[in-house]
């Protein structure tokens, strides 16, 4: 036999144990939990796996994300982030620095174009 026709065989007994098993654990959590906490109905098989499919849909989604955390956009974004630190002279570590430990509290000045000035030092 082909190999392509025995992985695909293979890929489907997966896929349907796969549907069989997640329908299945969702219905037994779902009437096993519920009906005793919320008062909800008991739901069938075919019920749960909808019922799994549209939590899927509201909450992830069916996008595979490539790469899972460090090769998705988290790793590219701390990439750029580390590429741009080891661009900063010392004294420009040191201001981003201070401007990150202000934050909000309005200690300090989150935008990156702004001056540093001390307004204490203006004022006296």
């Amino acid at each position: 036999m082909n190999r392509k026709f025995l992985f695909g065989l293979k890929f489907a007994g997966f896929a349907l144990i796969f549907f069989f098993a997640a329908g299945g654990v969702t219905m037994l959590l779902w009437n096993w939990l519920m009906p005793a906490i919320f008062g909800l109905p008991a739901l069938g098989f075919l019920q749960a796996f909808g019922l799994l499919a549209l939590a899927r849909i509201l909450v992830g989604g069916f996008s595979r994300h490539r790469g899972g955390h460090w090769g998705g956009k988290h790793y590219q974004w701390r990439r750029q982030m580390m590429d741009r630190w080891e661009s900063m002279t010392p004294e420009e570590r040191l201001a981003f620095r201070e401007r990150m430990r202000g934050g909000c509290s309005g200690k300090g000045s989150m935008s990156w174009n702004a001056p540093e000035s001390d307004t204490t030092a203006e004022k006296a």
